[in-house]
């Protein structure tokens, strides 16, 4: 029997991906190349769907990189001269925070507890801070930001860069691009793909900074994958470097079936499966809701207090029990791995695998 995966990351196989890699694969899809007139088709068709997916409008690019954690370099180096500016809560936005310190910049920071959450009115962006590093989704924690805090501070500071790590929730959270600059995620998380490719979505506001930066001859944008370059091939899609062209295809394909469906009906869904499994923790009597503030609550990874009862002593009984009925579930992050449990809730998970996953762990 098949397990089924509410692992954070890699996570579950969207149901139709091996569909898809079947017909790549018949295609030819991985040796074609990059400077073919068939990958540039690729690349515009993926391009086009994650537009219309997440309602990317034509001020921003849509770039493609080896991974998310690539992007916390490329946007620190092209789009920060100084100073950024990073709302920290958990261990992914604390290390968006260090990589900022590792490349010289000076990084401000807003730090709150492991599962607390932000508002934007208790936030002040330092006045020199030229990018407000936000995080929509703290994987380690399951806290989330709302986007429509986000968009409130971009109010109140709209000369600012603004960029959101939407890595463990994208396609969900609806982001107004009007306001936000510069958004990012990995595919092996809520588009249900193996681990291998990042998104970078950047406007022209990142891009007119880029290239200020590029002529000052005292610092660096990096060599590999600058914006500048990236847009520059992005015109006619392409890429600078040979780009992981069979995941470009898959994650094309696979946004197209999240737009059969409707990010509408995505979000229902998303919100429909946390309600069961928030409900079920704060019933139960051997675990509950890790983040207590239901505002601050993550919709796609769900996290949970162990330890509550003499029956379920750690999150390794827990997942022990549910890995035996084919249930793969993600411990705590870091510190707390023996002490939570991390459900991950991306489309590739239906409503029924989740009351069957509620079901095991009343068990």
């Amino acid at each position: 029997m098949k397990n089924t995966y509410f692992t954070p990351g890699p996570a579950e196989l969207y149901p139709t991906f091996y569909q898809h890699l079947q017909q790549a694969m018949d295609e030819q899809i991985g040796s074609i190349s990059h400077r073919s007139k068939q990958f540039q088709n690729i690349y515009r068709f993926a391009d086009e769907q994650l537009r219309t997916l997440l309602n990317i409008p034509d001020t921003h690019g849509i770039f493609f990189t080896g991974s998310a954690s690539e992007v916390w370099e490329r946007v620190l180096l092209n789009c920060v001269e100084y100073e950024s500016f990073h709302l920290v809560n958990g261990s992914f936005s604390q290390k968006f925070y260090e990589y900022a310190g590792a490349l010289h910049k000076h990084a401000h920071i807003l730090e709150k507890p492991f599962g607390e959450g932000f508002d934007a009115a208790d936030i002040e962006v330092p006045a020199y801070a030229e990018l407000v590093c936000l995080t929509h989704n703290e994987t380690s924690s399951g806290v989330q930001m709302r986007p429509t805090e986000m968009h409130k501070l971009k109010r109140k500071y709209p000369k600012k860069l603004f960029c959101v790590d939407i890595v463990s929730s994208a396609p969900y959270p609806d982001l107004d691009f009007s306001l936000i600059d510069s958004a990012f995620f990995s595919v092996q998380k809520a588009f249900g793909m193996p681990a291998g490719l990042g998104v970078w979505i950047a406007n022209e506001t990142c891009l007119v900074k880029a290239e200020h930066l590029q002529k000052n001859d005292s610092l660096s944008i990096g060599a590999h994958n600058t914006l500048p370059m990236l847009w520059k091939h992005y015109k006619t899609f392409e890429t600078p470097a040979t780009p992981n062209v069979l995941y470009i295809y898959l994650l094309g394909k696979i946004a197209e079936d999240f737009n059969r469906i409707g990010i509408d009906t995505i979000r229902k869904q998303t919100e429909e499966k946390a309600r069961m499994l928030y409900k079920f923790l704060e019933n139960s009597a051997d675990y509950e809701p890790f983040v207590k503030q239901e505002r601050y609550r993550s919709q796609t990874v769900i996290v949970a207090k162990t330890g509550l009862s003499d029956r379920i002593k750690s999150s390794d009984d827990a997942i022990a029990a549910a890995k035996k009925a084919n249930m793969i579930i993600g411990s705590g992050y870091g510190k707390f791995k023996d002490s939570q449990l991390r459900i991950a809730n991306f489309p590739a998970v239906s409503i029924e695998q989740v009351g069957a996953l509620i079901e095991q762990l009343q068990k």
